[in-house]
Parts: structure tokens; sequence; C-alpha cells
């Protein structure tokens, strides 16, 4: 097969006319050539940091959709399934991962759970990591979220990152706003990137610090106007992801916006390019071919280098899509779950009080990071309910994994005027969670949830919605668009119900992750980031 085009010569900065000589799935030669060929041939586009699991879709249904969008690989981090499944859930990833072209990569989760503050389906030790680090499989140790762990010397945490040196493969960080001598320790210990610096300055010391940034822009983390202008002098690096990306969000692009984005801002292409599609292979010493002869043939055919619209891709020597089709099929896999609660009553969701103020939890669009803040209560019956007027709601996180009596907070910028949503995708535990107007409304939502035994969904008095994901209960057996579809209709009732946020559901769904400050709520109580300690919903 020859493959004729402008070739974009990303290491040597050069572009030049010619072609691509592939046998089997090797690239055997490249000659310069003369031809009328006016598209461009580059590497493949990869995403450096993801987990699959938040698209909603199982690896081979997001490879389908993916390939169309010029992604040949990702780095991937299957912690999603690992704390509703363990080490089970992420072989189901890895197996079913195989079963299409597009080259996953799989890390070992390294936090399951992220903390002990919470209720997770499992628990992956450091004598696991070891036998997943043993596993040629498993590419990296995933991202280190328990950087307190780090700071403190926690002897399970240092176990699992020998583990990681011990095999010569990088250990991914996780360790937001972390600064100053605090971040040069966690360096210090091997971990080698950041996917969650959200300031220019962050980002800028960890850098210089010997640190690889990853440029994040998910459906609900968005770093990138933030972080760009790192870029020129740091290409090297650098590298992009999306972390989480919604399926409605991944039907539009994926990593070839951001090289969109980041020309359009008057970035050098090969800089931009060197960020997409280099640094991730060498970094993680991926099977990924970078347009070299006798390089895996994974590149792809894009009509400028301006929008970067992607005519085709190829991965090892493959062409699994072309103009916007793909050709990865779909397989057949086993439904795997974890789902052991039972349904809820009204009752369980009243808190009786008398406090005239509490702790809320103030939501930031666009960001994981949340706010501290204090506001009156509104009481009703000795009862502290939601308070629409000044959209301070209730929110509660139910252990799905045993009947345990649901965890009570409020919360504020969601903007529900009616209504109440739930989801079984709450990060990084993956329990039940939920806001609503009432508790009957919460309680309704949380109930569809567990009927379905997953999902997300928006409930009114009159109404209900929801999109279930059978697949360990964050995860669905149908296809992207299918799965797109419904879920962008349940985007826009949520809006319909007042919310103002970008991605009500994204942002409902890390509520709960209380590894990234201030205030996080989980199915044992509220939840200080800051302190790294339980704290009172009253305040007396």
């Amino acid at each position: 097969m020859i493959v004729q085009g402008n070739i974009v010569d990303i290491q040597n900065q050069r572009i030049f006319k010619g072609e691509i000589v592939v046998e089997n799935d090797k690239i055997i030669a490249i000659h310069e050539a003369n031809h009328t060929k006016e598209n461009y041939i580059l590497p493949g586009f990869i995403d450096a940091h993801i987990h699959i699991e938040s698209s909603m879709l199982v690896p081979s249904e997001f490879a389908k959709i993916a390939v169309i969008h010029g992604t040949v690989a990702t780095v991937s981090d299957p912690h999603e399934i690992a704390n509703v499944l363990g080490v089970k859930g992420v072989d189901f990833m890895i197996e079913n991962g195989k079963k299409v072209p597009l080259k996953f990569n799989f890390g070992a989760p390294s936090c399951v759970p992220a903390t002990s503050f919470e209720s997770a389906g499992a628990i992956i030790n450091a004598d696991d990591i070891k036998l997943m680090m043993e596993n040629p499989d498993i590419k990296y140790l995933a991202e280190m979220m328990n950087y307190p762990g780090v700071l403190f010397d926690d002897a399970e945490v240092l176990a699992k990152i020998q583990h990681a040196k011990n095999n010569h493969k990088p250990i991914d960080g996780h360790a937001p706003g972390l600064r100053g001598e605090n971040a040069t320790k966690y360096i210090a210990a091997g971990i080698s990137t950041d996917h969650e610096c959200f300031s220019f300055d962050e980002a800028k010391e960890k850098l210089a610090k010997g640190m690889k940034v990853i440029i994040r822009e998910g459906s609900a983390a968005k770093n990138f106007e933030a972080l760009i202008d790192l870029l020129p002098d740091n290409y090297k690096n650098m590298m992009f992801c999306s972390d989480d990306k919604h399926p409605d969000d991944l039907l539009l692009g994926h990593i070839n916006q951001l090289c969109e984005r980041a020309v359009a801002k008057g970035n050098d292409v090969f800089k931009v390019l060197q960020a997409a599609c280099i640094n991730p292979v060498k970094h993680y010493n991926l099977g990924v071919g970078l347009l070299q002869k006798g390089d895996f043939a994974d590149f792809v055919v894009v009509d400028n280098l301006i929008n970067f619209n992607v005519l085709e891709t190829y991965i090892n020597g493959e062409l699994v899509a072309k103009n916007g089709e793909s050709f990865v099929k779909s397989v057949d896999f086993e439904i795997l779950n974890n789902f052991n609660t039972n349904e809820k009553k009204v009752a369980d969701f009243e808190y009786k009080s008398s406090t005239k103020k509490i702790r809320v939890i103030e939501v930031l669009d666009g960001e994981l990071v949340t706010n501290q803040i204090e506001c009156e209560s509104l009481i009703e019956d000795g009862n502290l309910v939601s308070n629409t007027k000044t959209d301070v709601l209730k929110m509660t996180v139910v252990n799905r994994y045993q009947n345990n009596a649901p965890a009570i907070a409020f919360i504020k910028n969601f903007g529900l005027k009616e209504g109440a949503i739930a989801s079984s995708v709450g990060h990084d535990s993956h329990n039940i969670i939920a806001i609503g107007v009432s508790d009957e409304l919460i309680c309704k939502a949380v109930n569809l949830i567990i009927k379905n035994r997953g999902g997300v969904c928006a409930v009114t008095s009159t109404e209900e919605k929801i999109v279930s994901l059978p697949v360990a209960g964050i995860m669905s057996d149908k296809s992207a668009q299918e799965i797109g579809k419904n879920y962008a209709e349940l985007d826009k009732m949520a809006k319909e119900m007042g919310s103002k946020l970008r991605a009500p559901y994204m942002s409902l769904s890390f509520m709960a992750l209380l590894v990234i400050p201030s205030l996080k709520l989980s199915d044992k109580g509220l939840f200080d980031g800051n302190t790294f300690q339980f704290t009172s919903l009253e305040i007396n």
C-alpha cells in the first residue's frame, strides 16, 4: 500500500511532498515524490490521559468514534471500573480493547479506593500492583492521587511506586495545587506527570522541577486556556489529554480539536503536534508509530494543518476510518456489575436540625475543585431542605455496595428549580450521587438508578428519563451514537430544570471526589479536602 501527501516530519520540523510505503503493519519506506495530493500525513493523535469509562462506552465502542477524529492510541487509566470491580475490571478493559485496532495502553490504578474515607467496591493493594506491573499489558502506574500518602511516606503508597520503578514503568501524577517543597517531594518520589494543573504558575513550577505537564480539556475540567501559553517554551515536556470525556462531546472531536485551538492561538504547528503525537509515545514507551521507516503504520491524513479535519486514519497499516466513517466493528462482551443496595425511602434523605448556618459545597463551572462556603439554612418541620431561591440544594451520596444510610450535604450553583438529577458515575468509588429540590424527588431519582443497577437520570414530579449504564454501573452496552443522543437529551432536560452548568452530569460526578479540594461528599459524610478529614454540615 502507498499513501501520498505532504508528509509532516515533526521530529525534524519539515514538510515535504512524498509517499509512504506500507507492508503488513509497518512502514517499509518513505520517499520524496512529486504528486498532486494536497493532503497532509502526520502521526496519529494520542490522548495522554483518559478514563475510557467516562465516555460511558466500553473500549471497543470508544474506539469506533475516536478513530474518526484521528486518534490511534490512548494512555488509559481504568481507575473507574477498578473501584467497582477491582483487578477483574481492569482485565475486562484490556481484553475488550484488544478486540479492536485502536491501541489502548492501560495503567495499573494506584488508588483503589482513592481514599479510606469512602466505600468502594474493591481494593487494589501493593501486592496486586506488583503482579500488575509485571504484566506486559500494563504500561504504567496510573495517577497517584493519594499525594498525602506520598508526602507522609505511607508504606503502602511507596511500595506501589517502587513496584513501578522495579519494572521500569512510568508513574503518573495527580496533585492539584501542590506547590513548593511538597511538589518537590512528590516529584522526587518518581512521579513524572501531572494533568491536574489549573493555573499557569503551578504548571510552570512543575515543569521547572522536571515534571511533564499534560494539558487537560475534558467535558468538565478545562485547563487549556490556562496552560497553553506554556507550550512554546516547553513543547518537549507537554502533552494533551481529555481525562474525562462524555459521549456527546466525543462524537464532535477529540485531540484533533486541541490541535486546532492551539494553532489558532499562533503556536507553531510542529510544537503542537510534538505534544499531540510524539511525546506520549516516548514518555510511556508505547508501541505506536511516529511516521518513521520501520515504525508501525499508525498515521492520519488531514486536509490541512489549521482545522485538522481527519480524512483517513490508519492503525498498523489498516484503514480504520475515512471521511467520518468508522470501519471498527462492534464486538460481543460479557456485562459485569457490582450493585448491592435496596431502594430507599423519602425519610432516608431527611436531616433533622435546628442550625441557622450550614457548610456548603460551591461548584465551579468547568473545574473539579470546589469552594467551601457558609449559607443560611432552610428548615421545614425540623428538616434541613433545599432552597431554590438561594440555589442551595440538598445533595446525597448513597453507598451502592451495601445498605447504609445516605450521606447528606448541600451544594450551590447547580441551579435546579425543579426535579432532581442522579448518577452512579460518582468519582471515584461510583456510589450513587444525587441533587434535587426536594427529598421526595431526590429519593425518586436515587431509586431509578438502583432499579436500573446503574445510570444517569433526571426526574420531575411528572417525568423521568434515564440512560442505563449496566456495565459496572458506569458504562453502556450500546453504541456511541445511541448513548450520545440519549445523554444529550438528558443533559438538555437538566438544563431545562434550571441548571446553568455546561456539563451538569460531569460536574455532578466529581462532587464525591475527595482528593480534589475543597469540600466534597462521600457516602460516609462531608469531607474537607484541604485538611483531609471529615467536617460537619452544621455550623454552630
